[in-house]
């Protein structure tokens, strides 16, 4: 069992832990709120139980022990179980074949729903009652309303003994009364004659008291109930699909390499620093770095990203990703819980067992919903016999007011829509940090992008060459960049790579030194070549031609640096390079636009550099940038806009972006940037481009009106059907309907999050 320090608001709970428990036996929302007052009457000890997902997180004292929490639990009138792994029943079932409660469940509910059917058509087609065809009904109803509604009735008394009542009070205390009328109405009342005729009527149908018998209503509503428990609860299944699959695509083994031989072992047993074999069409074992072979690594499952992603000798690996080209050896980086894997899947979890502020709201609402509705139904049944009404009018009212207000629907709105939400972002590389950051999307108006890694790819790359009219642009290329491939400087790389690119081998180079701050100098092939800044050429005489003077003017305009390059005495090029831009941020940043927020440039870089970047993106470099910006005023920044009532997005990937992360009312952290980073986030992007923050933006906000329209329907439904169950309009079998349709429409409403797609 796991047990870790307790975060509150991002600082340590010193001495507080937090566990996770597995509950059984909950039936609603109002299981869960029982649940968790028990649990905080407890000295210290606060929780939070999920009824979606049939998890409990309790933060808990060093003087209470786990044990003591599963006590109060069953104390309560349920199951509660330490959760050792992630992946442990509640939101890990394998299917509806091999989970036990659904296989019951679907057996109960199909001889229910059969012999249902038949004293349903008996009691509401008159042609096809024949003498004494109210005995056959009750032959067959017995079995549904006892046996068929064992579990309302079992979960009924226990509630009892606990003094307590749930939907299941509700539910039992409906069937028994329609079953214990209508034998009495059978064995008592005359209803058992011969000749007895009833027919369908969709409110509540007066009658001689005594001759009227509800059979068909006990049986309807059981059978009803049950199939729309079996729906929610294989939808409940469905819809931690997702992040079942995070858990299913780690390895199960590896292929080690141990005294210069390959050795399969349990992933389990593999170490950090661990070299281990990926061959073509395996799953990379765990995060490491490439140390020999190249291949292109298929990252969709991780990432969202549907093109393979080439990776050679030095480049990082996730674990779980496919090896779809050639052999690679990966040394082992991180295992276990460290991986990007396991990160994910925890972020995703924790997102999960959250709550809403709509959802507490729900919450609050089912706790006392349940006795209130006990409470109307009585006041149903004497009002209506006060004023002279028929005792089946009377007793019809009070049952259908019983079964209509079944509070199931309000509480699985906010929680299922969340499991949907939080596991599709998960499977295109979207990690929602907890419910509350569906709340932020909705009131963002501002987004301030950092450029270096965000905007831009963060490295620098070779973008265009100007030469005098002697040299050709290959040849300047080839010997710059093998004069530059001796360098460490970045700027020298993205020459030296740029080069090996387009002509493969590169000379070699005698005599090189490196100009502190100005250069490098060196001999290739017989020529004595300088390349660096400007001034380098100026300090040693080389005038620059005219037409290279230009493009130094124009490359600095647009916040370029300029590489000068010379031999044997003369100026040959100018070589523009700069931090190139992402793939696709300019439409990115027009998507946000369109999503009605407002996008900043925030950047360490100068006003040129920026103003250019900006430019390219479509963000108006005199009113949309801040550049020269050191780490602590990223969050100075963040603040002012907040002052200015502003609610600012921040979107960043470095340790510098942190605190700026932190303080902004949405965090977006890039996945290939920093822990720190990450770890200040509320949304984690695993892609690496802005349109991963569009699609963060996008889920985010469809996930939140999901939740307010399966509030708004589960709200609007019990508000509209109360008066109309009170007043005697609503017949009861066809209330059960509408009680277990209002269940199955919210979790169907909230599986629609599964078609969410990416806008790249």
């Amino acid at each position: 069992m796991t047990v870790t320090p307790v975060q509150r608001d991002g600082r340590s709970a010193a001495g507080l832990r937090q566990v996770e428990l597995s509950i059984g036996g909950m039936t609603c929302a109002s299981c869960s709120s029982r649940i968790e007052r028990k649990l905080a009457k407890m000295p210290g000890v606060s929780a939070s139980v999920n009824f979606a997902t049939e998890r409990a997180r309790v933060t808990y004292p060093p003087d209470v022990s786990t044990g003591d929490l599963v006590k109060v639990v069953a104390a309560t009138g349920y199951t509660a179980t330490p959760v050792t792994t992630m992946l442990e029943p509640g939101s890990g079932h394998d299917g509806d074949e091999h989970d036990e409660e659904l296989r019951a469940l679907r057996g109960r509910m199909r001889v229910s729903a059969a012999l249902a059917a038949v004293v349903i058509v008996l009691a509401m087609v008159p042609p096809v009652q024949f003498p004494y065809w109210q005995w056959l009904s009750l032959a067959l109803a017995l079995p549904v309303v006892t046996w068929g509604a064992w579990p309302f009735h079992k979960a009924a008394v226990i509630n009892a003994r606990h003094g307590a009542a749930t939907m299941d009070t509700l539910i039992s205390i409906g069937v028994s009364a329609a079953s214990a009328w209508s034998v009495y109405a059978l064995v008592f009342g005359g209803a058992g004659a011969a000749g007895m005729h009833e027919s369908f009527s969709w409110a509540v149908s007066g009658g001689a008291a005594g001759r009227s018998i509800y059979f068909e209503v006990a049986t309807g509503i059981t059978a009803a109930i049950l199939a729309g428990r079996f729906f929610e609860v294989r939808s409940r299944r469905r819809a931690g699909a997702a992040l079942r699959a995070l858990f299913e695509l780690g390895a199960k083994d590896a292929s080690v390499l141990r005294d210069g031989r390959e050795q399969r072992i349990p992933i389990d047993a593999l170490t950090v620093d661990d070299r281990f074999v990926v061959r073509p069409g395996e799953k990379i074992a765990t995060d490491g770095t490439v140390e020999d072979g190249a291949s292109a690594v298929d990252a969709s499952m991780i990432t969202g990203e549907s093109v393979p992603v080439e990776v050679g000798p030095s480049d990082p690996v996730v674990g779980g990703t496919v090896n779809v080209g050639g052999r690679l050896v990966v040394r082992a980086t991180r295992i276990g819980a460290a991986t990007q894997l396991a990160q994910m899947a925890k972020l995703v979890t924790d997102a999960q067992n959250g709550k809403a502020q709509v959802q507490r709201l729900a919450d609050r609402i089912s706790a006392i919903f349940v006795p209130t509705v006990m409470a109307l139904a009585a006041m149903t049944l004497v009002a209506w016999l006060a004023f002279g009404a028929d005792t089946t009018v009377a007793f019809g009212a009070a049952v259908a007011v019983l079964i209509i207000a079944c509070p199931c629907a309000l509480g699985l709105a906010t929680p299922t829509a969340l499991l949907v939400g939080t596991g599709r972002g998960a499977r295109l590389g979207i990690l929602i940090r907890g419910p509350e950051v569906l709340e932020s999307t909705r009131r963002v108006d501002t987004i301030v992008l950092d450029k270096t890694g965000t905007v831009t790819t963060g490295k620098m790359s070779l973008l265009a060459i100007a030469t005098t009219g002697g040299s050709d642009e290959a040849e300047v290329l080839r010997l710059a960049g093998a004069l530059e491939n001796a360098s460490e400087h970045p700027i020298g790389r993205a020459i030296a790579d740029r080069a090996r690119h387009d002509a493969g081998s590169l000379p070699a180079v005698e005599d090189f030194a490196n100009l502190q701050g100005l250069g490098v100098r060196g001999l290739v092939e017989g020529h004595r070549m300088l390349a660096g800044r400007p001034g380098l050429l100026e300090e040693q005489a080389i005038p620059l031609p005219a037409p290279l003077q230009r493009a130094v003017a124009q490359a600095e305009e647009r916040g370029r640096t300029v590489v000068a390059v010379a031999w044997d005495g003369h100026a040959r090029a100018v070589l523009e390079v700069a931090d190139t831009i992402k793939l696709g941020a300019a439409e990115a940043i027009a998507r946000l636009r369109r999503l009605g927020l407002s996008p900043m440039l925030l950047t360490g870089d100068n006003a040129t550099a920026a103003a250019a970047v900006a430019a390219d993106v479509g963000i108006d470099p005199a009113h949309g940038v801040i550049a020269g910006v050191l780490p602590a005023g990223k969050v100075d920044l963040v603040k002012s806009l907040q002052r200015d009532g502003r609610v600012v997005a921040m979107v960043g990937d470095g340790v510098n972006d942190a605190a700026a992360l932190a303080q902004a009312d949405l965090g977006l952290a890039m996945g290939t940037g920093t822990d720190a980073a990450i770890e200040a986030a509320d949304l984690t992007l695993v892609r690496g481009d802005l349109a991963a923050v569009v699609d963060a933006i996008r889920l985010a906000r469809r996930t939140l009106a999901t939740i307010k329209g399966n509030l708004f329907w589960a709200f609007a439904y019990n508000l509209a059907a109360l008066p109309l169950a009170a007043a005697g309009l609503l017949n009861p079998m066809i209330a059960g309907i509408a009680m277990a349709g209002s269940s199955v429409f919210v979790v169907s409403n909230s599986l629609r999050l599964r078609r969410f797609r990416s806008a790249a």
